[in-house]
């Protein structure tokens, strides 16, 4: 039988003041302090550095001093969607962005470099490309990743995460030739002589999961390649350090299956779970979690279920989100919903019976639509005035389905550095339209709450930099996508990755805001993101992130 390892007890031991030039608490004042008093992971005071003493003497402290100077503290960031494990497997694989390739050939370089370090037969992996970045303006080809190796698999995944390019190798190994059919949920991409280019999306990516990665009953994409548990387990350590790094103390993970859920036990049993997570179990076990009866959160500071994560559709990166007239860019393409209509209604209205929040992923107009008025109905059979249900992404809400959204209390999970990235790649997706894509300032006038989060390892975990385009929205090459109300202040986007993100995954009890008796999570800046130009505030550094009263990262 295995020992009990009570991983939520606060490993702080003595009571520390900290001073800083300002502390932003985040809460429902938005007020700013000096100094901030914390003991066995909690925060006992806050405020100036006399009222922090003054508690400190009530309570019989005798509290360590740390001055942090010219520092600002604000809390730690929540990153309330974001896939940690995939990220960290993502960190073992050839780094072929933006920053690191910008046409094909340079790609094909850098693989062929990782192909010739690795041993014969290893899979060559690589990962972050967005076509419309490239020189070439458009995917490489299988022939183009035959250059990098003939005799084992090599596979390029797209920015988006739901899918990529893989070569000829990859394709002959699974039987599949010009004549064979898409999968259902999924699509082999093929030129217009029918010849396949190589390019796959989302259940056509089983060749390279297994049967059981891409669930084909359209309960969506789970694109997690397994590897040994002691290498998820190191993966899972160094997308740790990383998230640390971005001041990210909590985090949403909004894909979890069996895999996930034991890799985090066993970090937990190890005492390694360092940050605070929230589980979305994906729907397919919808019916599993029930006839466990788990129907509410369960969980301790550290490790909870938070609720269940549907897809309604596709990505517009990877252009398989659901546009039944086509993309301007490819009229041919109209992307795909993952559940008919009535079968996803079904599926939501069982959930939110039995209490259970949803994250359901929709990006187009459409798919919206199906997740909005299939909230609206489960509401009117059973009404909640808190149930919380999420839109992950909801890129492209019309106005009307905003509206919506704020009688129903559906709160949008967004992330801005989708469009700092690749947004101008939205525009030719789809046309003007692409200019609203996650339109912040139109769910503020609406007085819907929303939460801004990475999507790791779509982005990487870097809050200020997601905070800095939602401020600007102005994306990585310089294009402003809209206009200028879509914009938000620096306060919303700091609370939108902080309390507002606590309250997406349900811990604003605890968590997102510097208040007494919440833990004592923060991030500790070199300058401030409320007081700094808009353009500079990724450029601030994270130089310590703190969680449970303990320094975990410092620079």
């Amino acid at each position: 039988m295995r020992k009990l390892t009570p991983f939520d007890r606060s490993s702080q031991t003595e009571p520390r003041l900290l001073t800083a030039r300002a502390i932003h608490t985040a809460d429902a004042a938005s007020s700013t302090a000096t100094a901030l008093l914390t003991d066995r992971g909690r925060i006992v005071a806050i405020g100036t550095v006399a009222e922090c003493e003054r508690a400190a003497e009530r309570a019989g402290l005798a509290a360590e001093r740390i001055d942090l100077g010219d520092a600002v503290i604000v809390p730690g960031f929540i990153d309330a969607h974001a896939h940690p494990l995939m990220y960290g497997q993502l960190m073992t694989w050839v780094d072929c962005g933006p920053e690191k390739a910008g046409s094909i050939p340079e790609i094909v370089e850098l693989l062929r470099a990782a192909a010739a370090g690795l041993p014969e037969g290893r899979p060559v992996r690589g990962y972050g490309y967005e076509q419309r970045n490239l020189a070439e303006k458009r995917h490489p080809t299988r022939f183009e990743l035959d250059e990098v190796a003939s005799d084992r698999e090599v596979y390029l995944m797209n920015a988006s995460g739901h899918g990529g390019v893989v070569n000829s190798y990859t394709l002959t190994r699974n039987g599949v030739d010009r004549e064979t059919p898409n999968p259902d949920g999924g699509e082999y991409f093929r030129d217009a002589d029918g010849e396949l280019t190589g390019e796959i999306s989302d259940a056509a990516c089983n060749m390279l999961t297994g049967v059981h990665g891409v669930k084909i009953g359209h309960h969506g994409p789970n694109f997690h390649l397994a590897d040994e548990p002691e290498e998820h387990l190191r993966q899972l350590d160094a997308a740790t350090r990383r998230f640390l790094a971005g001041g990210v103390t909590s985090i949403g993970d909004a894909q979890v299956t069996r895999r996930e859920f034991d890799m985090y036990l066993r970090l937990a049993e190890a005492g390694r779970l360092e940050l605070r997570v929230s589980m979305y179990l994906l729907s397919h076990l919808l019916d599993e979690a029930l006839e466990m009866g788990l129907v509410g959160q369960f969980g301790n500071a550290h490790l909870s279920f938070a609720g269940i994560k549907l897809y309604a559709d596709g990505t517009l990166g990877g252009w398989t989100a659901y546009f039944p007239d086509g993309y301007v860019g490819d009229p041919c393409r109209t992307g795909q919903l993952y559940h008919e209509p009535a079968e996803y209604a079904e599926l939501i209205r069982k959930a939110h019976a039995a209490g259970l929040q949803t994250a359901t992923h929709a990006q187009s107009p459409t798919a919206i639509e199906m997740v909005v008025s299939a909230i609206e109905a489960a509401l009117a059979e059973r009404p909640d005035a808190d149930a919380r249900h999420r839109i992950e992404h909801c890129g492209l809400p019309t106005p009307a389905q905003i509206e919506r959204m704020a009688v129903s209390g559906i709160r949008p999970v967004n992330q801005t550095q989708h469009y700092f990235n690749w947004g101008e790649g939205v525009e030719e997706a789809i046309g003007t339209p692409g200019e609203r894509f996650n339109p912040l300032g139109e769910f503020e006038r609406a007085g819907v709450p929303f939460t801004i989060s990475s999507d790791a390892p779509v982005a990487e975990p870097i809050p200020l930099e997601a905070i800095q385009t939602a401020v600007t929205r102005v994306t990585r090459r310089g294009h402003k996508l809209g206009p200028d109300d879509l914009r938000v202040s620096a306060l919303a986007a700091l609370r939108a990755h902080t309390i507002e993100g606590a309250i997406s995954i349900g811990r604003e009890d605890d968590l997102g805001s510097l208040e007494v008796g919440k833990y004592a999570d923060f991030a500790v800046l070199s300058d401030d993101p409320l007081a700094v130009a808009g353009e500079d505030i990724a450029a601030i550094t994270v130089r310590e992130t703190w969680v449970d009263g303990e320094r975990r990262h410092h620079v």
